[in-house]
């Protein structure tokens, strides 16, 4: 089976529920939030970690592999620079998306 790896980077509060969840699966979107954002690279999720810290005082950079027949039916997005580049997935997506996570979320980055 092949996989795709994303990155998240999030705050505290989204943080803890990935938690809960045995680092399993995504919280649903809030409202106001139709879109869930991974990345496909760590120095942008890095860089995004750096806002979410101004933000809310920490930030969380996670990683986590998902089935790439899944991803494949989203485009990569181009946001900014070279590597601003991330999935537009929408928040109805988001239980299949986690349906289709192989293994774990990760932790791989903390800003405190």
């Amino acid at each position: 089976m092949e996989t795709v790896t994303m990155y998240r980077p999030c705050n505290q509060a989204e943080l803890d529920l990935v938690i809960a969840s045995n680092y399993k699966k995504w919280p649903p979107r809030l409202l106001g939030q139709p879109i869930f954002y991974p990345v496909t690279n760590e120095q942008y999720a890095k860089e995004v970690n750096a806002w979410n810290k101004m933000d809310y005082s920490k930030g969380y950079v996670t990683k986590f592999d998902v089935k790439k027949t899944f991803v494949d039916r989203y485009e990569i997005q181009k946001v900014g620079g070279s590597y601003h580049t991330e999935w537009w997935i929408p928040a109805e997506d988001l239980e299949e998306l986690n349906d289709n996570i192989v293994g774990l979320i990760e932790v791989i980055d903390a800003l405190e």
